[in-house]
């Protein structure tokens, strides 16, 4: 009998021009990195794939326009599927409305700057919290989402200021 290995999928959001140094410690290892929005500018998306290939979506203080930004991601890890956005497209977002909004089994989200894993009808929503500049006297994250036997699981990672 094979076993499948655990895929390691990196959670960014509101960068805002900022890639903390750290952030290639708590991400070290991860197959992708997802970035929930409020990206920057290409220097960071430079930056991070540095570490592992990056797909983000455009927050509300991203360029319109930008080619490497899209508004939605889905992607399946090992029959999990992952729903990415910034949030801002729900008004206030919060799990409920993301929830109401979204089918994906996991549903990553920015724009609060609050971290934020709950989990609810049998799936995950989660917010990395920013991981750019400091606002709002929270501290800066980023999340590791793993899938191991069709499972997903979050931790928040705190990153050095």
């Amino acid at each position: 009998m094979s076993r499948s290995r655990a895929r390691r999928i990196g959670l960014v959001s509101d960068t805002h021009g900022l890639v903390r140094p750290d952030v290639h410690r708590a991400l070290a290892g991860v197959e992708v990195i997802l970035h929930a929005g409020d990206v920057g500018g290409d220097a960071v998306l430079d930056e991070l794939s540095l570490i592992a290939p990056v797909h983000a979506v455009y927050g509300n203080t991203d360029a319109p326009g930008d080619a490497r930004l899209v508004h939605e991601i889905v992607r399946e890890f090992d029959g999990v599927r992952v729903h990415v956005s910034h949030g801002h497209e729900v008004g206030s977002p919060n799990p409920a409305r993301l929830l109401a909004r979204y089918a994906e089994d996991v549903l990553v989200y920015g724009h609060t700057h609050r971290q934020l894993v709950t989990e609810a009808e049998g799936r995950l929503v989660v917010n990395p919290g920013a991981a750019g500049p400091r606002r709002f006297d929270l501290k800066p994250s980023v999340a590791i989402l793993t899938i191991a036997a069709g499972r997903a699981s979050v931790e928040i990672v705190e990153l050095l200021v």
